[in-house]
């Protein structure tokens, strides 16, 4: 009999579990690239992108602007399908913003991924301001059939390091993205960086219980990183007393209290972030999502806590 109640012995609310019990099996993402921009990025909101963003650090080999989506999902099948022979497959429209085109383009792009016998359903990163009413609505209506989610860029519950880090939208517009797809079934991630200059552990607990309270299915959390390329990088290297990077140490001892504090109904996906090597200047901890997690389930074990045990 399992001690939490999201079903395992684990202590926290973890994602590879729930999806291994709700797909009786596993499940794996396959990335796609399928050409989108971002309202950051083509003036429609700014220009650059946010001060923090190289989609390098995030796209699989296989992506390419020249392949087809068709092209690229059975690439990444045949990777994974030569590791495990028995797999359900998503396809994940992953670099830039994914709901940022009109309708008719993003249905023609989302039925041919669907199309793929193997594939059983979709999930959209995007930006909170880059869905509308219109675009929600019909996702519910693939939801119906397939699964459904889309992963919004959230970031921080704070408008100031919004506005510093260039995201050109406010929290109010995650907590309606997030609110909306939630109300039509639609399954929802929000995306969170913890470090951001300006921020202080007071302000990461605060938004555990901000983000607890809101209709949030799965969340991804990521230490704060510096990548080459990025306007943040040349922030960091003109002023560098600005970032507080955390040592491993600090940064499991803030993932404890956060997740003490997080809804138990939240599923985590991600602790951490991973970059090419090429392309990270800090933290530089050489440790792999995997091995994060190790210790963190040790720590947890260690405190005799888990994740909701301060959860109000």
């Amino acid at each position: 009999m399992s001690r939490f109640l999201w079903g395992s012995n684990k202590r926290y609310n973890d994602f590879s579990g729930h999806f291994r019990r709700k797909f009786n099996g596993r499940v794996q993402k396959i990335s796609i690239d399928a050409g989108f921009s971002c309202p950051n990025r083509d003036g429609l909101k700014g220009t650059g992108g946010c001060s923090y963003c190289n989609n390098r650090t995030f796209s699989p080999e296989y992506c390419n602007l020249e392949k087809s989506v068709t092209s690229q999902l059975k690439e990444g099948i045949d990777f994974f399908s030569g590791k495990y022979k028995t797999m359900k497959y998503l396809a994940y429209f992953q670099s830039y913003s994914n709901t940022y085109a009109p309708l008719e383009n993003l249905k023609a792009l989302y039925e041919e991924a669907l199309s793929h016998p193997e594939v059983v359903g979709l999930v959209i990163a995007t930006r909170p301001d880059c869905v509308d009413a219109e675009i929600l609505d019909y996702l519910q209506t693939l939801a119906e059939d397939y699964y459904v989610m889309v992963e919004f860029g959230v970031e921080s519950h704070k408008n100031e390091s919004l506005d510093r880090m260039n995201r050109g939208h406010h929290f109010e517009e995650s907590v309606w993205a997030l609110t909306e797809t939630a109300r039509r079934n639609i399954h929802n991630c929000a995306h969170l960086i913890l470090g951001l200059p300006g921020e202080t552990e007071a302000d990461w607990l605060d938004q555990a219980n901000v983000i607890s309270q809101l209709p949030v299915e799965n969340l991804k959390l990521h230490q704060l990183q510096i990548h080459k390329g990025t306007r943040m990088y040349q922030e960091y290297l003109q002023r560098e007393a600005d970032f507080n990077m955390f040592t491993v140490d600090e940064y499991l001892d803030l993932t404890v209290k956060y997740l003490e504090l997080l809804n138990p109904g939240i599923i985590v996906e991600r602790f951490v972030s991973e970059a090419p090597d090429a392309l990270l200047v800090a933290p530089r901890w050489g440790l792999k999502n995997f091995e994060f997690t190790a210790r963190l389930e040790k720590l947890l074990e260690k405190r005799d806590t888990w994740q909701g045990r301060l959860f109000r």
